[in-house]
Parts: structure tokens; C-alpha cells; sequence
């Protein structure tokens, strides 16, 4: 189905912004009061940090990604590595594959104590276990910032990434607009980790953008990252579900697990499928009218943006700010001229 003329508006500026999504914490454009230039001069930056900078050295750049094996990390990647070669920054995305908190923790903590990094960003599946260690490395004089999923309350600089709780009511308005007036039914909500605090942000956007329809939400369920358990999950939660009109993914790999069931149980078109981010598969399922519409919210210019913001700090000085990268919706009429996420 065709987007609204809203909707398209917003394509035509590539990013959505919902306006009273942008009013809560952890918002992109908004800033933690702890970036750079602050006026309680909290953050100093650490002497062998300086040193570097004045000597001229390649500012050591790190993005901690709570889990590399995911296919998300891929254009993260890559736009890091663009930004590393265009501001001569020595760059590597790292973190525990399986989405492990404590070991996402324990490298960070070596990291800071070996002072083998001179800027850090980093992306928590769960953003309290990461307090602790982005106040360590605010500390240490380490310039830190969260990209992709915030960690609001912490000690971080700034945010790059989309507006989580804006993005998914976003995408529930734009599902009850699809199903039209006076639908009704149940909407099944999968997540790849329900646990997550980027999930919880982007599931309670979606329950406020649903709750004056005639809908009923179901779940959110927890798929987990593994592409046949993740697959399983679903068929074994459609199951035991009826009277279900739509399926809303809350991120890259729920999407096109669900997506998946859709097409091999025959209800492509009868079922309602939306969802998040456009990796090859999702891109596929959108053309092949699988999947109704997916929300970007471009992991390139996230991994781009993070190296950035803080070779620009370490350099020139520059004050960190939020980055918000906003949110494209892509359905079949525009999805020729998308980026493929992967």
C-alpha cells in the first residue's frame, strides 16, 4: 500500500522527526549536558590524549557495538571505516558477539585502563550495565559517546542515532493509516531481545501510537538473534495467535524472521507485515510485497557520524553535540532509490 502524503513529505527530507517524540530523553538531537564546552567543566581531557593530539598522531577511534554478528554492524562499518579514512583516524568497531553486557563491560575496562584508545562510542543492549564503565572512561578523560542506542542519565557526551521512542510510534501510526480506518484485530510485536533498552524505548513508541486504534497489541516476543530460532518463534507464536491482521517488527532481524513466516505460510497479503531497517532480505520482501513498509535508520551515517563527532572534539575542539540520523520509511515506490542496509 501507498505511504500518506505525509509520510512522503517526510521521505522527500530523508529523516522523520516526530515532534512530541522529540520532548523525552534519549532523544538524537538532544544533548546529555555533559557534552564538551558545558558549563560545569566536568570533563578533562586525559595528558597521553593530549599528547597525541599535539604530536599529530591518528586519533585511535573505537566503536563498541553490543553485538558485531549482527547484520546491522555491516553499513556501522562501513561508514566508520569511510569517516577513519577521510579524517586519518585509526578505527575499529569491536564488541562480544551474542550481545554479552558483561563482556562488553570487561573489554571497555581494559581498553581504558591500557589507554590504548583516544575516543569511544559505544552501543549497549542494555544501558544500565554500561553506566558504571561510560562514567569510567568519562573519568579517565577519554571522550565517550553512545551511537545507536542511547544511554540516557550516564556520563556520555552526546548521541548519534535515531530517536528510538519517536521511530516506533512512527511506525504503528503509520501501520493503523495502512490498515485503514476502523480496523481491528491484533497486532503481533517480535523483538530480536525484548531485554534491550533500545527495545523497550522503541515497543512503548509503539503502544502510545496504537492505543486510540481498535488494535490489540501482542507482545512484544523475544525472538533472540538466531536466524532458524528466531524463525521458529514466530511460527510457533502465530500458532497459538487468531484474529491476527498485522505483524510489526521492532528492529533488522524480527523483521524479516517475521517476514520469512509470512511468505512461507502463504499470508503475504493477507497479513499486514512493517518492520524496521533494510537489509538485502527486508529490501527483497518489500518488492515482492511481503513486507508493507520499513522503517531506515541508516547505520552508515551512524558509524560515519560517531567517528566525527569525535575526531572533530579531539582536533579542532569542537563541542559534541547529539546527532539525531533520523528515519525514512521505504516501501515499494521509493525502494529503488534506498540504500540496502548490508
Amino acid at each position: 500500500m501507498s505511504l500518506t502524503t505525509t509520510a512522503r513529505r517526510l521521505l522527500a527530507t530523508g529523516a522523520l522527526v516526530a515532534a512530541t517524540a522529540l520532548a523525552v530523553s534519549g532523544c538524537g538531537a538532544i544533548t546529555t549536558g555533559n557534552e564538551a564546552g558545558s558549563s560545569d567543566g566536568g570533563f578533562q581531557l586525559a595528558s597521553y590524549i593530549q599528547d597525541r593530539v599535539d604530536s599529530g598522531e591518528p586519533m585511535r577511534i573505537k566503536l563498541s557495538y553490543h553485538d558485531p554478528s549482527l547484520a546491522f554492524a555491516t553499513p556501522i562499518s562501513k561508514g566508520m571505516e569511510k569517516a577513519g579514512d577521510e579524517m586519518d583516524a585509526d578505527v575499529q568497531l569491536i564488541g562480544p558477539t551474542g550481545g554479552d553486557a558483561a563482556k562488553q563491560v570487561s573489554e571497555l575496562q581494559t581498553l581504558i585502563q591500557q589507554k590504548s584508545i583516544d575516543g569511544l562510542a559505544v552501543s549497549s543492549a542494555s544501558s544500565d550495565a554500561l553506566k558504571p564503565v561510560i562514567a569510567q572512561a568519562y573519568d579517565a578523560g577519554i571522550p565517550i559517546i553512545s551511537f545507536n542506542t542511547d544511554n540516557p542519565d550516564s556520563k556520555q557526551m552526546g548521541f548519534v542515532g535515531q530517536d528510538l521512542k519517536g521511530s516506533g510510534k512512527s511506525e504503528a501510526e503509520e501501520l493503523v493509516k495502512t490498515l485503514g480506518d476502523g480496523a481491528t484485530g491484533k497486532v503481533v510485536v517480535f523483538s530480536l531481545d525484548t531485554g534491550a533498552g533500545w527495545s523497550n524505548d522503541r515497543f512503548s513508541g509503539f503502544e502510545e501510537g496504537i492505543k486510540a486504534s481498535g488494535l490489540e497489541v501482542m507482545g512484544p516476543v523475544n525472538v533472540g538473534n538466531e536466524p532458524n530460532a528466531a524463525y521458529n518463534t514466530v511460527e510457533s507464536t502465530m500458532a497459538g495467535a487468531g484474529d491476527v491482521v498485522a505483524i510489526a517488527g521492532l528492529d533488522c532481524c524480527s523483521t524479516t524472521a517475521a517476514a520469512k513466516w509470512v511468505e512461507q505460510s502463504g499470508n503475504t497479503g493477507k497479513i499486514t507485515m512493517v518492520g524496521f531497517d533494510l537489509l538485502p532480505q527486508t529490501a527483497d520482501f518489500v518488492n515482492n510485497g511481503v513486507v508493507s513498509f520499513t522503517i531506515s535508520q541508516n547505520p552508515e551515517e551512524q558509524g560515519y557520524q560517531a567517528v566525527k563527532v569525535l575526531v572533530d572534539f579531539l582536533k579542532d575542539k569542537t563541542a559534541i553535540k547529539g546527532v539525531d540520523t533520523g528515519a525514512q520509511f521505504i516501501d515499494k515506490s521509493n525502494i529503488a532509490d534506498a540504500t540496502v542496509e548490508g
